[in-house]
């Protein structure tokens, strides 16, 4: 699990194609090595990866065919910024929210704008997430924990602050871009206990998680 708080920004050093498979070598920048071990998880641009080797400079990781396919890891070459968080621990201040380093799916800048030092952008999700994003929520934009401002049916709005735009790649966020999305873990999770279970039987006691039992039990 992370946060969604950036540590440091990385870049790509190498990639090998292995099989249809990639690994990725990335040199980690000001992100501390010494602590790390051999099958730790480290997010990339909002994707969990498992160290497989590293140095005093970065780390390596296998990227399935399966991450490349639903993440935008695949479009990055040689050179490509990228956004660094390891796993948290038990000891970590939750300063953003609970990421899972699980993309949900891939989505697009629609526009970005200045307001006053902040950036406004405006991202299009698939349709199939996006009720799980809510106005003032949080959502994970390439491994950034960021609050919701506005909805416009798949289109939502966040504005990233100076020190966010200094410390991530979203400082070069334009129109066209393509970002990871993963929405709250809490969203699905509230989904699948409001969804009837149609094989439970009639005289089931299990109690019916609904919005109106939700109410009545203070949510």
């Amino acid at each position: 699990m992370f946060t969604g708080i950036i540590q440091a920004l990385g870049r790509v050093a190498s990639i090998q194609t292995v099989a249809e498979d990639c690994q990725f070598h990335i040199d980690s920048g000001d992100l501390p090595m010494a602590n790390t071990g051999l099958g730790d998880s480290i997010a990339v641009n909002g994707v969990c990866l498992t160290v497989i080797k590293k140095n005093a400079q970065g780390f390596w990781a296998d990227v399935s065919l399966e991450s490349l396919r639903v993440t935008t890891l695949g479009d990055l070459v040689v050179g490509s910024a990228v956004n660094l968080e390891k796993a948290l621990t038990l000891a970590t201040p939750l300063g953003g929210h609970l990421v899972s380093g699980h993309v949900d799916g891939v989505g697009r800048v629609v526009s970005s704008s200045t307001e006053g030092r902040s950036l406004c952008c405006r991202i299009e999700v698939p349709n199939e997430i996006k009720h799980y994003i809510a106005a003032k929520g949080s959502v994970c934009v390439d491994g950034i924990s960021l609050t919701v401002n506005r909805i416009d049916a798949a289109v939502f709005s966040v504005n990233v602050v100076p020190h966010t735009l200094l410390k991530t790649t979203l400082s070069t966020c334009r129109e066209g871009c393509l970002v990871n999305i993963e929405v709250d873990v809490l969203a699905r999770y509230l989904e699948r206990l409001m969804q009837r279970d149609s094989s439970a039987s009639a005289d089931t006691e299990a109690t019916q998680i609904s919005f109106e039992f939700l109410k009545q039990n203070g949510f």
